[in-house]
């Protein structure tokens, strides 16, 4: 597509991360072209394309089942909402690569003669493993506040230095954390904490001050903070986003687990998931205390896995032995499936059969037949009936 470009008399480049990766030797997950040729230009050019932000120039062009964002060489305005430019201004490559973010992300690539083209110093930095801000580093913070955890996120990703400026910037701006859509804010800590470098990224918002900031109601001390990074830096390479909740909130009050997802617009599913592990891991802490029908019970849940990488977390930043961890991990493998949830004996219609009032004794009923039945006290349906007849006669 870019040699169409050319064909068609305008000049076209690859920018961005996309050249970043490209010089690191990694494969980038998406191609950005830069051109002078403005939006309608494009669209004319291409048989698929969409106009989704043509007004700051971007057009997205479909090419081979792949989208490709297509824009065109600008400068920005003014940021009066903390994350987009009022208006966009049409230029050349230079004032393009001056209004980015920082300067690894900042070069451009001629595809056709194989040369970087770099206004900002991004090669330089990119050779000393540094993230630097372009130009003012608090101007590049005030206009896009969300620059400062992408700051976090590609140094850590990349195992990068933030250059003492942009560093200082972000700490004097931190604040304006707080003023960013919560969904923004997920997203951005999403994609730090689902990668393998998280722990990394956590202390790095932990120096900037940014923790502190990310929702109300999230809090940490020294102690705790760094207790936060040895669970993320222990957990498995591939955890999902609740997991890694989990980690970071493991010391927050109870009371605060839900609100604070929410604060951060997890969904439903993912707020019982977290709160779910949160309440069982100090039960696993302690599996000598545990009957075989809470590891059943636990087993059952769709979130094992994963609080059984908690436990492991937890015990590692503890400094504590494993044998809570091993003990877990060997009773519930020696469990076979299925027997892990079985259909239960004594369902509601054999409570109505020996007409037992409805009432909360219904629940209380069937959860202690159920449980007796998953520690193997209970082996077939006659005889939980018949302990169900005992249970009645005790209750009078």
């Amino acid at each position: 597509m870019i040699a169409k470009l050319v064909e068609a008399g305008h000049e076209a480049l690859l920018a961005g991360g996309c050249v970043r990766d490209l010089l690191l030797g990694r494969e980038p997950k998406d191609y950005d072209v830069a051109t002078d040729a403005h939006p309608e230009r494009v669209a004319d050019l291409f048989r698929r394309t969409e106009m989704v932000g043509a007004k700051f120039g971007v057009v997205i062009v479909w090419v081979m089942g792949r989208q490709v964002e297509v824009a065109t060489f600008r400068s920005d305005g003014r940021y009066t909402d903390g994350r987009h430019p009022d208006s966009v201004t049409f230029g050349d490559q230079r004032a393009d690569a001056a209004r980015r973010d920082f300067t690894i992300n900042g070069m451009f690539l001629d595809v056709a003669s194989g040369t970087i083209i770099d206004h900002v110093g991004g090669r330089e930095d990119l050779d000393q493993n540094l993230l630097r801000a372009i130009g003012e580093p608090r101007e590049r913070f005030v206009e896009d506040h969300l620059r400062m955890l992408r700051a976090v996120r590609f140094a850590a990703r990349l195992g990068f230095e933030i250059e003492s400026r942009t560093m200082s910037a972000i700490q004097e701006e931190s604040h304006l954390l707080s003023s960013i859509s919560p969904e923004r804010v997920r997203e951005e800590l999403k994609l730090i904490l689902c990668d393998a470098s998280r722990g990394r990224g956590w202390r790095l918002m932990q120096d900037a001050g940014l923790c502190d900031y990310l929702v109300r109601g999230l809090s940490f001390d020294p102690l705790t903070a760094e207790l936060v990074v040895k669970r993320l830096e222990d957990a498995p390479e591939n955890t999902g986003f609740s997991l890694a909740l989990a980690l970071v909130l493991r010391d927050q009050p109870s009371g605060n687990i839900g609100i604070i997802c929410k604060s951060l617009t997890c969904s439903n599913a993912e707020v019982r998931k977290i709160s779910w592990l949160l309440r069982q891991l100090d039960r696993a802490k302690q599996p000598d205390d545990l009957e075989l029908a809470d590891v059943k019970m636990m087993m059952a849940d769709e979130g094992f896995r994963d609080l059984l990488d908690l436990l492991h977390a937890e015990l590692v930043s503890l400094r504590l032995p494993m044998v809570a961890f091993d003990e877990l991990t060997r009773w519930s493998s020696s469990i076979p499936p299925e027997e892990v949830a079985p259909p239960p004996f004594v369902r509601g219609e054999d409570l109505m059969d020996q007409n037992v009032p409805q009432g909360p004794i219904y629940a209380e009923l069937l959860d202690r037949l159920y449980r007796e039945q998953l520690n193997g006290t209970l082996p077939d349906k006659q005889t939980s009936l018949r302990r169900l007849t005992d249970l009645l006669s005790q209750l009078g």
